[in-house]
C-alpha cells in the first residue's frame, strides 16, 4: 500500500459540523484507512475531543433507521461496511437551532458531530456496520442529558431515501418530539471558582450565566475535589481562587496552606480539566519573577523569591500541561474589596502621612479589566497560552500611586513619605517582593484587547467609590 496522504476536511451548514474525506487504500486483499489519526486530523481544523469509547452498531437490514439523539458529548461518526444516509440536527440553543445537513457515509467518509447536534441515518446496504467515537463515558443515567427529535419532524424536512413507513426503526425513535416541541440543548456551562475575591466579583459583571463557588462550597485543595461536579457538564473552568497571604506563606503554617492551595488544589484542578476537555483559566501574579528585569514578558523563566511566588510558579508550570489552557498573569489587583487604594483614601481622609515604598515599580491592574480580558480571550478563542494582562501606561511606583490616591481624593500628596522596600519592612517578618513588577501586554494587545492606562483607571476606580 502506498503512503497515507491527509484526510479532506469539509464544512457543514452547522456549525462545528465537519465531513471528514479519509484516505481509503485498498488492494487485492481489501482496504485499509486510518479512521482517526490525531496527528492527522488536528491540522486539517478538527478539534483535539479526546475520545474515550468506541460504540459499534451493526445492522442487517436495508432501511434500518435509527432515530435524531443529541448527546452531551462529541462524536466522530464512520462506517466500517456498508453504506448510510447520514442526517444531522442542531439541537443546541442559538440561531443555528433546526439547521439540518444530509450526506451519505461510506467507509471513505466520516463525519465529526458537535454536543448537541442531534445524529441519525438510515442504512442502503445490508450488513452495515456503523461506529462512531465518543469523549464521555456511557452511563445508565446519560439518556436524562439527551435531547431528541422526531424523524419525521416536518420542520426539519429530512428527505429519507427509503420512506419512514417502509423502514426499521424503534417505537422510541416514533415517539420523539417534533422540533416545535424540543427543549433546546444548552451549551457547556462555565464555573468561576474564587467567588467572593476581588477578581471573583468583577467576573460575576461579565459571567452573569455562570456558577460561581467560594471555597466553603468547593474547595479544590479538598480530597473530594475531581468527584464533586460532573465535569463533563462545564467548558470552562476560571480559576481566580489562590491563597494570597504573601507574608503568612512564609511560616510554617503558611507554607503548607500556600501549597495546598497553589499547587495541590490546581493540579487537582488540571486533572479534571484535562479529562474533561474543559479549558481552564488561571490567575497568576508578577511574584513568580524576581524584579530584577526591567520588565517580564511571558516566556520569561521563574525566578520567584518566597514561597507565595514558589506556589504560584509551581501551579502556573502544572497549568500549562492542560491542552486548553489560558494562564492571566496579573500584578497590583485592585477591585471591589480592601486594597491598597481604598487604603490610601481612608489615610487621607483621616489626615494620615503614610510612608510608601517607592522602589517597586509596576501598573495596577483592576478587576473589571482583568475579567475583560479573560472574557475576551475566551469569545476570541484566542490561541492557548500564558498572556500578561494588567493596566498599561507608564509603569509607577506605590509610592507615586499613593500621592495620586492623595490628590485626587482633594489631599495634599506631599503627605506621602516614599521609602526604600527595605527600609518599610526593616525588623518585620516579612515575604520577598520583585522591585520591578512591569509585565509587557504586546501578546494581549495582538489578540484586540487593549487594557486601560491604569492611572486613567484609577482616576475613574475613586470617581466612582
Amino acid at each position: 500500500m502506498s503512503d497515507s496522504k491527509r484526510p479532506a476536511l469539509r464544512e457543514s451548514p452547522i456549525p462545528g459540523l465537519f465531513v471528514v474525506d479519509l484516505d481509503l487504500r485498498g488492494d487485492n486483499r481489501g482496504w485499509f484507512k486510518e479512521n482517526w489519526q490525531r496527528e492527522k486530523m488536528l491540522p486539517i481544523g478538527l478539534p483535539d475531543f479526546g475520545p474515550v469509547q468506541n460504540n459499534v452498531s451493526f445492522n442487517d437490514e436495508v432501511g434500518t433507521t435509527r432515530g435524531i439523539h443529541a448527546e452531551p458529548w462529541d462524536k466522530f461518526v464512520s462506517v466500517v461496511h456498508g453504506k448510510v444516509f447520514g442526517a444531522w440536527v442542531d439541537l443546541r440553543e442559538g440561531d443555528s437551532f433546526g439547521t439540518v445537513f444530509t450526506a451519505s457515509i461510506d467507509p471513505s467518509v466520516a463525519v465529526f458531530v458537535p454536543r448537541g447536534v442531534g445524529n441519525a441515518y438510515q442504512t442502503l446496504e445490508p450488513d452495515t456496520v456503523y461506529s462512531y467515537l465518543v469523549n464521555d463515558h456511557w452511563s445508565p443515567d446519560a439518556g436524562a442529558k439527551y435531547t431528541f427529535l422526531n424523524l419525521a419532524d416536518e420542520t426539519a424536512a429530512i428527505a429519507w431515501p427509503i420512506p419512514l413507513e417502509q423502514a426499521v426503526l424503534s417505537e422510541k425513535d416514533r415517539a420523539h418530539p417534533r422540533l416545535a416541541e424540543v427543549s433546546p440543548m444548552a451549551p457547556r456551562k462555565t464555573l468561576v471558582l474564587g467567588a467572593s475575591g476581588q477578581l471573583g466579583r468583577a467576573l460575576r459583571e461579565v459571567f452573569p450565566a455562570a456558577e460561581f463557588a467560594g471555597r466553603d462550597e468547593l474547595d479544590i485543595a479538598s480530597p473530594g475535589f475531581e468527584s464533586a461536579r460532573a465535569w463533563r457538564d462545564y467548558g470552562v473552568i476560571v480559576n481566580a481562587a489562590a491563597y494570597t497571604a504573601v507574608d503568612l506563606a512564609e511560616t510554617p503554617e503558611g507554607r503548607a496552606d500556600a501549597w495546598a492551595a497553589n499547587v495541590s488544589g490546581v493540579a487537582a484542578l488540571a486533572r479534571v480539566a484535562t479529562a474533561n476537555g474543559v479549558t481552564l483559566v488561571h490567575v497568576s501574579t508578577d511574584y513568580v519573577f524576581d524584579g530584577t528585569a526591567a520588565a517580564h514578558p511571558e516566556d520569561e523563566p521563574f525566578s520567584p523569591l518566597g514561597v507565595y511566588g514558589q506556589t504560584k510558579a509551581a501551579g502556573d508550570a502544572i497549568v500549562a500541561t492542560v491542552p486548553r489552557h489560558y494562564i492571566v498573569r496579573t500584578s497590583w489587583v485592585i477591585g471591589d474589596g480592601s486594597n491598597f487604594v481604598r487604603t490610601m483614601a481612608g489615610l487621607a481622609e483621616r489626615g494620615v502621612a503614610p510612608s510608601v515604598v517607592d522602589d517597586q515599580v509596576g501598573r495596577l491592574s483592576f478587576t473589571v479589566d482583568i475579567a475583560a480580558g479573560i472574557r475576551h480571550l475566551l469569545d476570541t478563542a484566542a490561541p492557548f497560552g500564558v498572556y500578561n494582562l494588567t493596566g498599561s501606561g507608564e509603569p509607577a511606583s506605590w509610592a507615586a500611586i499613593a500621592q495620586r490616591v492623595f490628590a485626587l481624593t482633594g489631599h495634599d500628596p506631599a503627605a506621602v513619605t516614599g521609602v526604600s522596600t527595605a527600609e518599610y519592612f526593616s525588623g518585620k517578618p516579612a515575604a520577598p517582593r520583585p522591585l520591578n513588577s512591569v509585565l509587557p501586554l504586546d501578546k494581549i494587545e495582538a489578540t484586540g484587547f487593549t487594557p486601560r492606562d491604569h492611572l486613567v483607571a484609577l482616576e475613574d476606580y475613586l470617581s466612582n467609590a
